[in-house]
């Protein structure tokens, strides 16, 4: 079995092997060293990645029986070589793992609440707690002690210990491996097993931030990030809120109260829109009315239009067809035309069908309602005879249309 040097010493980087076992996985060159510093994925922290001779690790990963396998960029003899492991990433990992330790602890410790599960992403990491955080300000408490184990840089050991031990160390979380197990103590603090990297005191880890937290399965997901990570997103977002500050003329304790005006503002200036909107279509509509065409008791209102959406077509067909005795068939003409057909209640006669007849005779697709219908997909040169066919369908009903 692989000697897993990482155990003894986290900060390991550079390590010489033997490649004992060479073999192909799923179309990837893979290896097995006698001892490797590389980290498989394992207990929600992800693998490590750097160099085997002259190959680049990207994936390393253990199997049921705790082999642990070496995915290479390119074959790799069997044999000595060397390995370099990628520092910023180990180190990353690292600050994240021991910032989880010591924020479940804190949220035992605050709240008796149990961390359920761990997963440490590639920008930022999460906690599962077994049941619901009760508020924000819980959350902000455990965020200020878990800060504080970190700023008082605390020792961080690591234990070897028997499975019958485990209850005498007073471990946060029982472990399901026999034998000797490994156990990460923050001194005074909190001890759990665990066969991740660790830094070596808690003031490494720099920075612990709870970005958010929400309901999940009937517990509650916390997510986190901690030393460079956390950083990088505090730049990243004072920046943001420097943006907006000065976008706003304001300062930024005051950027949610000028948010909160604009929206305000925003939500006034809809409504004053869709009022103008619906004038607008009023006016609009009488105005057709004015110019409809009277057959055998009708008004037809006819007409095509450009650079305008379906939607505001169709409401302006039901605001025509509204009044008594009309019919509207209104197009937008595009690459192709799309057509909306309405039809007054005290008129004869069904628009969907109407449209679909048309159709099958002309082309195009469509349907919909006796009162309201639309097509889509037609000709632009022949709009004018789909339209004229429509409207034969209510001027001469019952096959009696006049051919075109």
């Amino acid at each position: 079995m692989t000697v897993r040097l990482y155990y003894e010493d986290s900060y390991l980087t550079r390590f010489s092997a033997n490649v004992i076992d060479l073999f192909a996985s799923n179309a990837q060159t893979a290896v097995v060293l006698d001892q490797t510093a590389f980290y498989p994925t394992s207990g929600g922290q992800p693998y490590d990645t750097g160099v085997l001779g002259t190959s680049r690790v990207i994936k390393v990963e253990e199997d049921d029986s705790g082999r642990v396998t070496h995915i290479l960029d390119s074959p790799l003899p069997l044999g000595p070589t060397s390995g370099l492991i990628d520092w910023s990433r180990r180190f990353d990992h690292m600050q994240q793992h021991t910032g989880q330790h010591i924020l479940s602890q804190a949220f035992v410790q605050v709240a008796q609440l149990p961390t359920v599960s761990f997963h440490l992403g590639t920008e930022t990491s999460t906690i599962d707690l077994e049941q619901p955080v009760a508020s924000n300000s819980l959350i902000q408490e455990v965020e200020e002690l878990a800060s504080r184990i970190v700023f008082e840089d605390r020792a961080v050991h690591t234990l070897t210990v028997g499975a019958g031990d485990l209850a005498a160390l007073g471990v946060r979380k029982e472990s399901q491996r026999t034998g000797d197990i490994r156990v990460i103590d923050v001194e005074g603090f909190d001890r759990s097993p665990c066969g991740g990297t660790h830094v070596r005191r808690s003031g490494e880890i720099g920075l612990v931030s709870i970005l958010g937290h929400e309901r999940y399965k009937g517990g509650t997901r916390v997510e986190f990030a901690c030393g460079g990570r956390a950083l990088r997103i505090l730049r990243t977002d004072h920046g943001i809120l420097k943006a907006l500050g000065n976008l706003y003329s304001g300062k930024l304790e005051d950027l949610h109260l000028l948010a909160t005006k604009v929206l305000e503002e925003r939500s006034q200036l809809g409504r004053e829109n869709s009022r103008l909107r619906e004038e607008l279509l009023d006016f609009e509509a009488r105005e057709l009315l004015l110019a409809a065409r009277k057959i055998t008791g009708l008004l037809i209102v006819r007409k095509s239009f450009t650079n305008r959406d379906l939607e505001s077509l169709k409401i302006l067909a039901q605001r025509l067809a509204a009044r008594g005795g009309v019919l509207a068939l209104l197009a937008l003409v595009n690459d192709t035309g799309q057509v909306v057909v309405a039809r007054s209640r005290d008129i004869a006669g069904d628009c969907g069908d109407a449209v679909k007849k048309t159709a099958a005779r002309l082309g195009g697709r469509g349907g919909g309602r006796p009162e309201l219908a639309q097509a889509g997909g037609l000709p632009a040169e022949g709009l004018e005879n789909w339209l004229q066919n429509v409207e034969d369908c209510f001027i001469h009903p019952a096959g009696k249309e006049t051919p075109h």
